[in-house]
């Protein structure tokens, strides 16, 4: 009989779980939609933005020593560094897959240096939208970091830094503190304030028009006076339209003597680029530039969508670019096809397989899938977010899109050598219009006439008007003219649009911007010491240099010191002959009700208010209200006045708040709604004013 052995039991040890190979992206949104992507071999953590800067307390840049940049950790960030570093230390491969621009390199290329990471590792992956195919292809290439772009940041931060830390000090020596200067800041305050003094000095000039009733048989159409014997007449006063009257019979008949029919083509427009598309949210969403930027971040960077999980909804928000990658054109047109007909799609869908996941880089921003619809994801977005998204949507829709016809008709009618024309429209064909109307496609038709006809006239309307100064600009028409003038890049406008309200060198009144007198101030002191910082071709050639550095064909030292040469002496002129700007403070006409002395008028971060003259010793100060001459229709006690928010948008309150909290965005009129009571409001609308009741009952005629 054998001997029976017993096994020895097995010791549990530990079982080391394999590594993982870590991505680090900005934010933490970001992170949660592609881990989802990535599976479980993969840990993706957020390094919530930059990590390492230049100081703020100094210049930290070694003039000397080829314009070398100090960096230093920025404050705060610290416990993440410490957490990166230990991820880092623990992954099987760190991955770097910050945004796919100049920032985002710059980003890779710090976290690269505070990883201790290898610089010449294939350990950058860039994708220009969010989704499965495009991240698990970009994992597929990864890359080394691209110096070239590192470098145009970096000529663009150095460059920045030693503009804003050799004025600022100035403004806040001669002026006051706080006040800051900067390349693309200045150039924008330049604009506002040339456009303000264009408006002061603007001469209306008096002009007038003849807009004229005809009808052939029972067919009425409207048409304006031209000129004499075909050739156009201006109407410079009345003296010209009553010359004009004298040989007109008004009882004879008119002839048509000319009948043109066309068809007319209008083209869709590309896609959005970053500048585009803040122009047209801030157009027609009302959406100031940060708001835009700030929807599309998130629609960019994922949402979670139902059964499909977290889903980034558009392409890459910062670009210039109105390139679309090929197999988005395609999805586009196999889309149109089956939602509207071959008729409206501008190209046939592609026969065979496209690879996937192939990306353009610098793409226009688009949808991710157009098979998303604006209404199938409405339902997961926030009303900011979806508003945003059927924007970028049914523009990028409409630009892989036939163009809409229109049937036209240009007539010319005559008597006594004087000419009128009248233009008809119909539409022929919808188009691109059938997703990206605007409204303003309506049909004008004319009665069907020929080259011989007779019409009579019914009536005849002269019309007195004036030339119109040049409007100031919204947020829309500035960033407009700074792109067209080549200053600034897609990243910037916004932050530049946030600093000069910031820092109070202008406001917006009515979503219009105008200078404040500290912005005039301000201006002027760069126009005098500072001429090429609001030299607009010496800025946009200075971008274009930029631009050389990141195509690695132009060096980034020696252009930021082609810059800093002739700035640092003009640095030492302003530092010797700037004289001191005294901002006189007003005075307010009364006298401080807690010590007595005389108040003042002084200017702060949100506007003007009253301060008492014996500052700092009495501290007292007081808000400026503007009465608007209406009892309150809380408290019927208080009057109502004029107020500023923190954001320095109006509104009205009692003056005898706190007692009476009564508050409202619109202005009361004094008078009550003759249906319920409620107190009406005065509400701007396109064009002029309208006096409506906040309950909806009730409004009246739209006034100019």
């Amino acid at each position: 009989m054998g001997t029976s052995t017993k096994a020895k039991p097995k010791t549990k040890g530990k079982r080391r779980s394999p590594k993982k190979n870590l991505v680090i992206v900005e934010s933490p949104a970001k992170a949660r939609t592609i881990e989802k992507y990535l599976g479980t071999s993969y840990k993706v953590v957020a390094s919530k933005g930059h990590v390492r800067d230049l100081p703020k307390s100094k210049m930290g840049v070694d003039i000397e020593n080829d314009y070398e940049p100090h960096y230093i950790s920025i404050r705060g960030k610290g416990d993440t560094i410490k957490e990166l570093r230990s991820a880092a230390k623990k992954a099987k491969k760190v991955y770097l897959a910050a945004d796919p621009d100049r920032e985002g390199e710059s980003i890779a290329w710090h976290l690269s240096h505070i990883l201790d990471l290898d610089p010449t590792d294939d350990n950058r992956v860039v994708f220009h939208e969010i989704t499965k195919d495009a991240v698990k292809e970009s994992f597929k290439h990864p890359r080394n970091i691209d110096m070239d772009l590192v470098d145009a940041q970096q000529a663009r931060r150095i460059l920045d830094r030693l503009v804003g830390y050799s004025i600022s000090p100035l403004l806040w020596q001669k002026v006051k503190k706080g006040l800051s200067a900067g390349r693309v800041q200045s150039i924008a305050l330049w604009l506002i304030i040339q456009r303000e003094n264009e408006i002061e000095n603007f001469k209306p000039v008096e002009y007038w028009s003849i807009d004229s009733e005809f009808k052939k048989g029972r067919s009425k159409f409207k048409a304006s006076f031209y000129g004499l014997k075909g050739k156009k007449k201006e109407l410079p006063n009345n003296a010209a339209v009553q010359e004009i009257l004298k040989q007109i019979d008004p009882k004879a008949e008119f002839d048509i003597t000319k009948v043109v029919r066309k068809e007319r083509k209008r083209q869709p427009q590309p896609p959005f680029t970053t500048s585009t598309m803040q122009q047209e949210a801030n157009r027609k969403l009302n959406y100031r530039t940060r708001k835009t930027m700030m929807a599309a971040q998130q629609l960019y960077e994922g949402i979670n969508i139902g059964k499909e999980g977290s889903q980034g909804l558009i392409t890459y928000m910062r670009t210039d670019s109105t390139r679309i990658a090929v197999i988005a054109k395609h999805e586009a047109s196999k889309f149109l096809h089956e939602k509207y007909g071959a008729e409206y799609a501008a190209t046939k869908p592609i026969k065979g397989k496209l690879p996937e996941g192939a990306q353009d880089a610098h793409e226009a921003i688009r949808p991710t899938s157009v098979y998303r619809t604006p209404q199938s994801v409405k339902q997961y977005l926030t009303r900011d977010q979806f508003r945003l998204y059927q924007l970028i949507w049914s523009r990028f829709v409409a630009s892989q899109m036939t163009p809409a016809l229109m049937d036209t008709m240009a007539v010319t009618i005559q008597q006594n050598d004087v000419t009128y024309r009248a233009n008809g429209s119909k539409m022929k064909f919808d188009g691109f219009l059938k997703v990206y109307g605007d409204g303003k496609e309506k049909d004008n038709l004319l009665p069907d006439l020929v080259e011989g006809d007779k019409v009579k006239l019914i009536s005849n309307n002269p019309d007195q008007h004036f030339t119109q100064p040049p409007a100031r600009y919204s947020e829309a028409n500035l960033i407009k003219a700074l792109e067209e003038k080549g200053v600034g890049r897609p990243s910037t406008y916004s932050p530049t649009l946030e600093t000069i309200q910031r820092r109070y060198y202008v406001k917006l009144v009515g979503r219009r911007f105008e200078p404040t007198e500290l912005g005039e101030i301000v201006n002027k002191i760069i126009v005098e010491y500072f001429p090429d910082i609001v030299n607009v071709d010496f800025t946009a050639n200075l971008e274009e240099k930029l631009d050389e550095v990141e195509e690695g064909k132009e060096n980034w030292i020696r252009l930021v010191d082609s810059f800093y040469k002739p700035f640092s002496n003009e640095v030492e002129s302003a530092t010797e002959n700037m004289e001191k700007v005294q901002i006189k403070d007003e005075p307010a006409g009364f006298n401080c009700d807690i010590c007595g002395a005389p108040m003042v008028i002084k200017m702060g971060r949100y506007g003007k208010f009253y301060a008492c003259s014996r500052f700092p010793d009495c501290r007292n100060t007081k808000a400026i209200v503007k009465k608007i001459g209406v009892t309150c229709p809380k408290c019927h006690v208080g009057e109502v006045i004029e107020r500023k928010s923190k954001k320095n948008r109006v509104f009205y309150g009692c003056s005898r708040y706190p007692d009476c909290d009564f508050v409202s965005w619109d202005k009361p009129i004094g008078r009550n709604c003759p249906k319920d009571g409620h107190f009406l409001v005065e509400k701007k609308v396109k064009g002029g004013t309208q006096v409506v009741c906040p309950n909806g009952d009730y409004e009246e005629p739209a006034q100019k």
